[in-house]
């Protein structure tokens, strides 16, 4: 089966935007728990809230 060098097929390009929409998603998901900690367990894990506030959430749980 022949295939074209350099361009990408429609299903792997349909598949790319698919996991990129669902990593922001997780993301989005997981910055809102973390903020739902305390100071305290946040620094302990290496985080902080001002740190978590500036990424891209979206949303506030």
């Amino acid at each position: 089966m022949a295939r074209n060098n350099g361009k990408r097929g429609f299903l792997q390009s349909a598949m790319d935007g698919l996991i990129a929409a669902r990593t922001k998603q997780v993301n989005r998901y997981v910055n809102g728990a973390l903020l739902m900690l305390n100071d305290e367990t946040l620094k302990a894990n290496g985080y902080s809230r001002d740190e978590l506030r500036k990424r891209d959430i979206g949303y506030m749980i």
